[in-house]
């Protein structure tokens, strides 16, 4: 390993216990750089500022979680446009759990980094994940609400409850991080969530 790299290395994990423990707002660089055993000037050669660092440390967790949760809505996305869109097929998919799972396996394998950017981000650009979160989700249901009501044209969905399924989709990933320690519970969780939510989604549009 060359030099450079292993500064920037040291950088990297004296900043993820430095965040972890007081939070983007109270980490100090000075504490970082003593802790990595370099000076500020080090510091700056490998990253431009404390926002810089900060999503260096934290870009791999939430990075992955976003490229998962984007190329799941895609497939759903591409099978409404294709006009191949079934409900009791899609009711009964089990894709849905096994994106649950692989982004539950992601939060888990660097659990800390999640609560980090979840709950101590305040000051830095990713102190409003949630909402991106949400928003993406926001706009797949209004897609696949199309979807259904091109189906069901007397069904419609009001924009406002959608925005609050999206809330309530996110929101149960996040309870399930924060207060859910081990990862097998966390599927357990979500194993009774995501059968209870495409239920309610379902039972919009399909009268029994």
């Amino acid at each position: 390993m060359s030099q450079d790299k292993e500064t920037r290395n040291r950088l990297l994990e004296s900043a993820r216990a430095e965040f972890i423990l007081k939070g983007y707002m109270k980490a100090s660089l000075r504490n970082i750089c003593k802790n990595a055993g370099v000076t500020t000037g080090a510091l700056y050669f490998f990253f431009e500022d404390k926002e810089d660092l900060f999503l260096a440390v934290t870009k791999e967790a939430v990075e992955g979680i976003r490229q998962v949760m984007q190329l799941h809505y895609q497939d759903e996305n591409d099978m409404f446009q294709s006009g191949q869109f079934d409900v009791p097929a899609v009711a009964e998919r089990d894709e849905d759990f096994e994106t649950a799972r692989q982004i539950i396996h992601q939060m888990y394998e660097q659990r800390d980094i999640m609560l980090l950017v979840l709950t101590k981000s305040q000051g830095s650009s990713l102190e409003n994940i949630a909402d991106w979160f949400i928003e993406n989700t926001e706009k797949h249901f209004k897609m696949a609400a199309l979807a259904m009501q091109s189906m069901y044209p007397d069904k419609k969905i009001d924009e406002r409850f959608i925005h609050w399924l999206a809330h309530e989709q996110i929101d149960a990933f996040i309870y399930m991080i924060t207060y859910i320690e081990e990862e097998e519970a966390a599927i357990r969780f979500m194993a009774q969530a995501i059968p209870y939510m495409k239920t309610g989604w379902f039972g919009l549009f399909v009268e029994k």
